[in-house]
């Protein structure tokens, strides 16, 4: 027995590289030393394969290395969890919630289990509570220590259909290893349901802020919304003498009947909560520091500060149901915890200049305007002294390397943030580039008690092609015309596709400036054009249709009902979907297909191919896309919401325009 055990738990530690390019994962400061723990997360490839993880890293900032350390009993491989410390018992490590997806993305589930990381030991176990009433199982919660206590709230659901986020409220006692569910009354205060929020404890309890939801309106597609709200939950420690509150209720008196008695053994009344706890929002501060609107930036805590850092993120504006703008952000903040809450500028600060420091302290007693008069001539003089730059000092200088603004790291949003001390560590984060989406794999580090500059711990291996950049960002100054025309030269059937990739040739030679009315014009057009133009090459070209009409039923039954992998549905057309709306969502898959199919094929031909590939996907599907459009009719849908419904649904599987699944 004891032989068994051992292999169980055995745990082996290696020197390793730093992760590899991973998103959604937890980058927590260790309670007890001077350690950052990473824990999980996934990365989407290329080849449209899901990656998760259940690696444990840690790093050492004296030294600068990571060590991985591997166990039999540990987590599955999820993201999007939540991670808390607790400097009790030598160091412990609280895990909850996260999400799993196969490689093929053929299963997707959500987790509920609760573990618990020994640091001492670097052993996982995981904590099985006997009570039925707990948090059940989520991604995109927030968890937060305060005392002994496990705070836990919010997070998301997504079975496939509608994303439900949640605002539910859990505590978990530590040293009792119990949930305690906290219910508030309906006219009680309390944050609307959201995720990815920052979730900062204080002394008197827990600071939220911010978060992502989405909006379902029947008929419309899902629309994001980003929350910049400020909450505080205030909490306190009962006695016994402590009342009863709505978060704290009171059994009822014993029943007297039988039938009551009964009752009342099935409806047991729920443990009192050990601790109290109330909502209160906070008015946002009208000064002129505060972050603009944003998602995908969960805060840090600065704990020797008591101050939250906010890094990055992004700002999503939908401008219509086909175009969705998106600014993205790398500037930092800090949000001051006590009080009624302020925001701070976290900006670089420029270096001082060099020379005269000594001078000012010697001058301390003189009068201010002399002073200042005094440097000014010392600094004079000193630039008639300094002997003339060497070539290596002039080319450095001209290079801007004492500029703290240019060690800024690349905009991005969902970065994994951490502060250990007084310095602030970003890992990754998601970056986009038109419909590229890329996963960052670099680190940095910030000394938030001085604000110099950012040094850079692993340099970035991801390489951000700017292909469709230039192309799309290289438009015509002389060009709405250009671009009118090619889309009435190319308006319907086969050509529509090619006369997408004859604009794109055009935008290669426009300058930048006239990029993005243009782009928006073409996106809007495409569509409406595509919608009351016919297509006469695919209604040639349409097979004949052999089968009998209830197997063709039978096929678009299973059509509606089938589970799809992101390439499958990146490369299936949908009903109410044209050729045209089909290809502008899948044109790199099919150029990476005509790609993979002759390698030294490139530019103008390159892209025929593929819509050649795509218009043949599409010609096969025709037939089951119009039984289904025929089974939809009656069952009540129009023309316009199967398009809506295509148009939305081609955007979540990865279309131009659509929102990243790491928006929720």
């Amino acid at each position: 027995m004891r032989k068994e055990w051992e292999e169980v738990h055995t745990v082996t530690e290696e020197l390793v590289e730093p992760p590899s390019r991973r998103v959604n994962a937890t980058l927590t400061p260790c309670p007890v030393s001077n350690y950052l723990w990473c824990i999980g997360g996934e990365y989407f490839s290329e080849d449209r394969k899901a990656h998760f993880y259940n690696d444990v890293f840690r790093y050492t900032p004296e030294k600068d290395e990571w060590r991985k350390f591997v166990s039999p009993t540990c987590p599955g491989p999820r993201s999007a969890h939540a991670v808390v410390g607790s400097a009790a018992g030598g160091g412990k490590l609280f895990l909850f919630g996260g999400e799993f997806s196969s490689l093929n993305q053929t299963t997707f589930h959500h987790y509920g289990d609760f573990w618990c990381f020994d640091i001492s030991s670097h052993s996982w176990d995981r904590i099985e509570t006997k009570e039925k009433d707990k948090p059940h199982a989520r991604s995109g919660c927030r968890m937060a220590m305060w005392k002994h206590y496990v705070v836990l709230f919010g997070g998301f659901v997504d079975p496939g259909v509608v994303t439900r986020y949640l605002n539910d409220l859990w505590i978990f006692d530590t040293q009792e290893y119990k949930w305690h569910h906290v219910e508030f009354r309906e006219t009680d205060m309390k944050p609307s349901p959201r995720s990815g929020f920052s979730f900062l404890p204080t002394s008197d309890g827990i600071i939220l802020h911010g978060g992502y939801c989405k909006e379902y309106v029947k008929g419309k597609r899902p629309v994001g919304v980003m929350l910049e709200d400020t909450w505080f939950l205030r909490l306190s420690i009962l006695d016994e003498s402590t009342p009863p509150t709505p978060s704290t209720k009171s059994a009822p008196p014993p029943p007297t009947s039988k039938n009551a008695k009964s009752k009342s053994n099935k409806n047991a009344p729920k443990p009192k909560l050990p601790i109290a706890a109330k909502w209160e929002r906070r008015k946002r501060p009208s000064d002129a520091f505060a972050p603009s609107i944003r998602s995908g930036c969960t805060m840090a805590l600065w704990a020797a500060k008591g101050m939250g850092v906010l890094f990055g993120g992004v700002t999503d504006e939908d401008r219509d149901e086909e175009t969705l703008e998106s600014v993205f952000h790398n500037d930092l903040f800090g949000y001051q915890l006590s009080g009624k809450g302020k925001w701070v500028s976290l900006a670089l600060r420029k270096p001082k200049a060099k020379g005269g420091g000594k001078k000012k302290k010697q001058k301390k007693g003189r009068d201010k305007d002399r002073d200042d008069d005094s440097d000014d001539e010392d600094d004079e003089k000193e630039k008639e002294e300094t002997p003339a730059q060497t070539p290596a000092a002039q080319a450095q200088a001209s290079d801007g390397t004492d500029d703290p603004q240019l060690t800024l790291p690349l905009p991005r949003y969902n970065a994994m943030l951490s502060v250990l001390k007084n310095v602030l560590y970003i890992y990754g984060g998601i970056l986009e580039r038109g419909p590229r989406e890329y996963t960052l794999d670099d680190f940095y580090s910030l000394s938030l008690d001085k604000l110099d500059r950012y040094v850079c711990l692993k340099k970035r291996e991801v390489v951000i092609l700017d292909d469709l950049e230039s192309s799309d960002e290289s438009d015509d100054n002389d060009d709405d015309n250009d671009s009118d025309d090619s889309e009435d030269e190319y308006g319907e059937g086969d050509n529509e596709g090619v006369g997408d990739e004859e604009e794109e040739e055009l935008e290669e030679k426009t300058p930048k400036k006239d990029r993005k009315d243009k782009k928006q014009k073409s996106k809007k057009a495409t569509p409406e054009e595509t919608e009351e133009e016919p297509q006469p090459p695919e209604e040639e070209e349409e097979p004949t249709v052999s089968e009998p009409q209830s197997e063709l039923h039978d096929q678009a039954t299973a059509f509606m009902n089938a589970a799809r992998s992101v390439e499958d549905a990146l490369s299936t057309p949908l009903p109410g979907e044209t050729l045209a709306m089909f290809y502008a969502r899948s044109r790199e898959y099919w150029a990476q297909k005509a790609l993979n199919t002759a390698s030294d094929t490139r530019g103008k031909q390159l892209r025929r191919d593929g819509f050649a590939l795509a218009q043949e996907r599409y010609t096969e599907y025709k037939p089951i896309l119009k039984e289904v459009e025929k089974i939809l009719a009656e069952a009540g849908l129009d023309e316009q919401e199967m398009k809506r419904g295509a148009a939305a649904a081609g955007q979540m599987a990865g279309g131009v325009g659509g929102q990243s699944r790491n928006r929720r």
